[in-house]
């Protein structure tokens, strides 16, 4: 076989080394996905809040979040010089920990390098809480991750406002649809969440948090 002037290796060689090396570049560093419901009906409604930020941030980035692996579409993206895929969940909120679990696994990616996107109902519309880790605070779709990575992810929280009363059914408020007050408030927030998101995956979660919190 005809040897290349590539230290001395042959045509199949280089090859491989041009194979692996370029895997190696483009080896996905970071999950960054936004939790929602699937279906038109959840369109706009308080528990989509995270799938609102993470089309935000696809759109901003001209990442196209339409390929399709383990219960979820994602599209792969660029976040200020990072490989980072952007991911929605299809599996409906309660079980968003099958997807990120399986697409954790499958690319390597540990749990400190996963940063989920969601809404906060002990949050006024618009606020925003990051943290690095923690509970689930009695979200269901955390809670459903925490079960297959455990708890140290990152996490930027989108408030979607209080119950109006405490006696108002949890799941009818989280699927309520936001009011055009409210809509204006969120656009502003995950504007504000698509910069925070660039900062965590630098390495500047520190940063995000006292910018944004």
């Amino acid at each position: 076989m005809r040897r290349s002037s590539v230290f001395g290796c042959n045509e199949r060689e280089v090859a491989l080394i041009m194979f692996f090396s370029e895997n190696k570049r483009g080896a996905v560093e970071w999950l960054v996905v936004g939790l929602g419901n699937i279906g038109a009906k959840y369109d706009l409604t308080r528990h989509n809040a995270g799938f609102m930020a993470i089309d935000r941030l696809a759109a901003e980035h001209g990442c196209n979040i339409n390929k399709s692996k383990s219960k979820a579409l994602y599209g792969k993206c660029d976040l200020a010089g990072h490989s980072c895929l952007l991911v929605k969940p299809q599996t409906y909120m309660n079980n968003s920990g099958e997807a990120v679990g399986a697409l954790a696994k499958f690319y390597k990616v540990p749990a400190e390098r996963v940063l989920i996107v969601c809404d906060d109902i002990s949050l006024d519309v618009g606020r925003l809480r990051i943290r690095t880790r923690g509970s689930d605070g009695g979200h269901n779709g955390l809670k459903s991750i925490a079960m297959y990575i455990g708890d140290s992810y990152a996490r930027i929280k989108l408030g979607v406002g209080k119950k109006p009363h405490p006696d108002y059914d949890l799941a009818a408020w989280v699927l309520s649809k936001f009011t055009p007050a409210e809509l204006e408030a969120l656009d502003d927030a995950t504007a504000r969440a698509c910069r925070a998101a660039e900062l965590i995956v630098s390495g500047e979660t520190d940063r995000a948090m006292n910018l944004f919190n």
